[in-house]
């Protein structure tokens, strides 16, 4: 066991081809870089999460499907997120929703970022619909990193970010850093 926070960056995109993973990598590994977190990469494809089938509401934290249970599990073990996500038609990907949808408590009073990507809108308006959700669910947003494929694009599976992104990456990771201890005292 360590002291650090457990900072998940949490992969949003699940279709083929995607560039969500290349492009996580890199947010992980900036943040593995600093040495101030355990950093998990999460991967909403291997979640396997069909559509939101619980019959219970998630507020009553009753899950029935074990695949429930365990992204139950491994949201909760969390001190902070990064959803790192594309744009798809004007808002986020339904994956993302649907990763959300699913769970209740286990998202409260914790901090997150945004790692947002896309075309001539660089994902931000995937960012701004995820913003409203997870102000519901009492999540405090720490910033966001918007991604330009156009000028920056995945170039045989790698990402590699420009000082502005890395620079931005390390303003959401601070706050990340700064709130993290602050708000696990709200859930003990």
């Amino acid at each position: 066991m360590t002291d650090k926070p457990l900072l998940q960056v949490i992969v949003c995109s699940t279709r083929p081809g995607r560039v969500g993973i290349a492009v996580a990598t890199w947010f992980y590994e900036l943040a593995a870089a600093r040495g101030d977190f355990e950093v998990e990469l999460i991967d909403l494809l291997d979640m396997n999460l069909p559509i939101y089938d619980e019959p219970i509401h998630p507020i009553k934290r009753e899950y029935v499907h074990e695949h429930t249970l365990n992204w139950s599990h491994i949201i909760d073990r969390a001190d902070a997120y990064v959803f790192v996500i594309p744009e798809y038609n004007h808002s986020m990907n339904a994956a993302t929703k649907n990763a959300i949808d699913y769970l209740h408590w286990e998202w409260r009073y914790k901090p997150y970022g945004i790692v947002c990507y896309g075309g001539a809108s660089m994902g931000l308006r995937a960012a701004q619909t995820l913003k409203p959700i997870m102000a519901a669910l009492k999540v405090t947003l720490c910033g966001d990193v918007s991604v330009p494929l156009i000028t920056l694009p995945v170039k045989d599976g790698i990402f590699e970010g420009n000082d502005i992104l890395v620079n931005s990456s390390k303003a959401v990771l601070d706050e990340i850093a700064k709130l993290s201890p602050l708000l696990k005292t709200l859930r003990a």
